[in-house]
């Protein structure tokens, strides 16, 4: 049975008959995804067998929290959850995580990508598409736009990761009034949801969570309030949370 099936069946025996037997093999079998992501913020001076132990919980996480509906790898979606559980670690340390150069120039990459893409196709693009134009896995893509909102102990220092507009900083997990949406954990459940959008809409989400921009910022290039970019970045999420639940509505 090839892996991905076998996967499938194992999900299914834990979700629909609490199969406790299936959610151990598959935490064992995801186990050296877990220790690949942790081996990455070994450098940090933490025992790499501790992060990895953290990072188990991610994958945990994930695999109770896994949708087979959504049409999702669970690697694709157990891969940020293990590196935001990591990154929990040292920011509850309050320590800062160096995102390596690697990634960093992925991350640039992807950004320039995600833009001609979302031209290209008039919707933001898929992590499975981004991962065929960079020429790499999902798995990277993900870690590298994860990786894009590295924790630095400075927003900690300076009063919690707001810049000048009061927005909050582009890296920084996105605010109360932006219900808790960061781009790297959510984008390949979101991105489906994305077709509801008309171009403004679109153009707005993708300068306030891919170019970093502040709603200010926006206001400007788009060339209207900022009251208004609010209320569209709102409104925007909360059409593409109505189109999931429609989805899985209608699922089978």
């Amino acid at each position: 049975m090839p892996p991905e099936r076998n996967e499938k069946v194992l999900l299914r025996r834990y979700h629909e008959q609490g199969d406790l037997a299936a959610r151990e093999q598959l935490i064992e079998q995801y186990m050296s995804l877990v220790r690949s992501l942790a081996r990455r913020y070994s450098y940090r001076g933490e025992q790499l067998d501790d992060l990895v132990q953290i990072g188990a919980i991610g994958l945990i996480k994930a695999i109770d929290r896994f949708d087979l509906n959504r049409g999702v790898e669970l690697s694709t979606y157990a891969t940020p959850n293990i590196i935001g559980e990591i990154k929990r670690h040292f920011r509850d340390k309050g320590w800062s995580v160096r995102v390596p150069r690697g990634l960093q120039e992925l991350n640039v990459q992807l950004s320039r990508l995600i833009e001609q893409l979302t031209v290209q196709h008039g919707r933001s693009p898929t992590i499975p598409e981004l991962a065929k134009a960079a020429g790499t896995q999902e798995e990277e893509v993900l870690e590298a736009l994860e990786s894009g909102r590295a924790y630095s102990s400075v927003s900690l220092s300076t009063g919690g990761g707001s810049d000048e507009d009061g927005d909050l900083a582009p890296l920084d997990s996105i605010g109360t009034e932006e219900q808790q949406y960061e781009i790297s954990e959510d984008w390949a459940l979101l991105a489906p949801g994305f077709r509801v959008l008309d171009e403004r809409e679109r153009t707005i989400l993708h300068l306030r969570f891919f170019k970093g921009l502040t709603q200010s910022q926006i206001a400007q290039q788009v060339g209207i309030s900022q009251m208004h970019v609010s209320r569209l970045i709102r409104r925007s999420l909360e059409k593409i949370r109505e189109e999931i639940a429609v989805e899985e509505e209608v699922a089978p």
